[in-house]
């Protein structure tokens, strides 16, 4: 009977992936009008790449012998939920797009701005983000949902502690999950903040949209407070717009600069896009690096970029967002100082430029460098960690002093050691990304300050605004022996991105 009943779960998955895949083949047939070509994201360019995805996934499930029924919320009921709101997003674009072989130049969905461009335009967002969750999910097609990392560790640390290795669950369950730590109001705010988190619309919550959510919303200790003054409140949050619809809104806006809109990122989520009128009259778009939404828009209101939220005047006040984090403590063995001082070094110190202290943690490997060393970095349009290359989805600033006698200890063990590995002394590191060993950068030959006595030295994460990125800084970085040049010239990077960098702007588009 247990053989029997396997038998027919993987018959009808089967058949379920390919139901899914003769749909997205069906629709791209009917989005071969040039006429429904826009920015990204597009439908013409997206239900490809899905169909290729869901073959990679389909593959992987049958080599695995379907991976059989197994515990809630792992990859049969995402694949299950997924595969349901797939065929349902797929009618919904079908009853949108003329039959096959309809041209007529006067259909309401060629028009630019009409009600149903505007309703297509939502689902080829909802099917990229579809897209950028499956592929988070199943990379390679192979599942990895029960050991998916979050950018944000007291994010990791309540989803792995109330959801355990699930990777999806219903929106009602993860409200009551979610009101244990961040209280939600039943009615309109509940609805509000749905709306917000599931991102694909399918009723459920991923841990993929959750991790999204919180990297958007940062930092955790006044996660809802943040999305109720930045999306609920405030003027400027366009939700489910494109890059096309935010210069089409902002058009309206162009003989008032400072004015500006913000949403999330299409191309990068859990970053932000943010959408202004220059002092010439340009409109431009801009995606913030790795910092919170209300630093950004505090920085641009100083410089002068982010003055009328959606050409309103009235500029909310972001300011009581800032807000001192409980420090991170961690401690660094008599061992690992003692290794560091028989290399002349210091844990402390920078090993990249071995000239400043460390300054910020990347996330989520959580490995320490200095704020210029990163902001350089950066700007070689380098979007992954130096030493492991896992892709950087945000930081944090970090003060590194010393302190006699042993620190207290913390319940977060992970955390602190993500927080004090550097990727060279063997310290231990959050389980996450690389599959195989990364360059190191060699440890340089300077005259580095020895601490004054051995002690135990204390790592405290700090909520302050992180210090602007200097606009230039060229430098010789050596990473395993292999020497390349990072600098700000313009032919370097020629194509990158639209817009010049400044304390408020980071990478253009999304």
């Amino acid at each position: 009977m247990a053989v029997a009943a396997l038998l027919g779960w993987q018959r009808g998955e089967s058949r379920a992936f390919g139901r899914a895949v003769k749909l997205l083949q069906r629709l791209e047939e009917q989005c071969r009008d040039l006429r429904l070509s826009s920015s990204p994201p597009s439908l013409r360019d997206l239900l490809p790449r899905t169909a290729e995805l869901l073959r990679e996934v389909a593959q992987a499930q049958r080599a695995a012998g379907g991976g059989g029924p197994e515990g809630p919320g792992g990859a049969v009921d995402f694949l299950a939920v997924y595969l349901a709101n797939l065929e349902a997003k797929g009618r919904q674009v079908v009853a949108l797009l003329p039959p096959r072989g309809r041209k007529t130049a006067a259909d309401e969905l060629f028009r630019e701005g009409s009600r149903l461009r505007r309703q297509l335009a939502k689902l080829a967002l909802i099917f990229s983000h579809m897209h950028e969750e499956l592929s988070a999910l199943f990379p390679g097609g192979k599942y990895c949902g029960n050991t998916y990392q979050l950018t944000k560790i007291p994010a990791h640390t309540f989803w792995r502690k109330h959801c355990g290795a699930r990777c999806v669950l219903p929106w009602a369950e993860f409200e009551a999950l979610l009101c244990i730590c961040h209280p939600v109001e039943p009615g309109s705010t509940a609805l509000a903040l749905r709306s917000t988190i599931d991102l694909t619309c399918s009723g459920h919550v991923s841990i993929f949209e959750f991790d999204v959510f919180t990297r958007l919303f940062q930092p955790w200790p006044t996660l809802l407070k943040n999305w109720q003054l930045l999306a609920v409140n405030h003027p400027g949050y366009m939700a489910f717009l494109t890059y096309d619809e935010v210069r089409a809104r902002l058009q309206a806006c162009r003989d008032k600069p400072g004015s500006y809109i913000f949403r999330p990122s299409c191309t990068r989520l859990g970053q932000w896009a943010i959408g202004y009128v220059s002092s010439d009259g340009s409109i431009l778009q801009t995606i913030p690096l790795n910092k919170p939404l209300f630093q950004a828009l505090l920085e641009g209101q100083k410089e002068g970029f982010y003055l009328y939220p959606d050409g309103k005047n009235h500029n909310p006040d972001l300011t009581e967002l800032y807000q001192m984090e409980t420090y991170q403590r961690i401690h660094v063995s008599e061992e690992q100082l003692q290794l560091y001082w028989a290399m002349d070094s210091t844990f402390e110190l920078c090993k990249i430029c071995a000239e400043s202290n460390k300054d910020v943690k990347i996330e989520p490997c959580g490995h320490l460098l200095c704020g210029r060393c990163l902001a350089a970095w950066q700007q070689s349009d380098s979007q992954t960690c130096p030493f492991c290359r896992c892709e950087i989805k945000g930081q944090e600033a970090v003060s590194i002093h010393q302190s006699q006698g042993r620190p207290e200890d913390t319940s977060a063990a992970a955390e602190d050691s993500g927080d004090s590995s550097d990727g060279e002394d063997g310290e231990e590191e959050l389980e996450q990304g690389a599959t195989s060993a990364p360059p190191l950068p060699p440890r340089l030959d300077l005259f580095p300050r020895n601490p004054s006595s051995k002690c135990q030295l204390k790592v405290a994460t700090l909520a302050l605004p992180r210090l602007r990125a200097p606009r230039t800084l060229p430098r010789i970085w050596t990473v395993a022996s292999a020497p390349w040049e990072v600098t700000s010239s313009p032919q370097a990077r020629e194509g990158a991105r639209e817009t010049p960098r400044c304390a408020a702007q980071g990478s253009p588009r999304g």
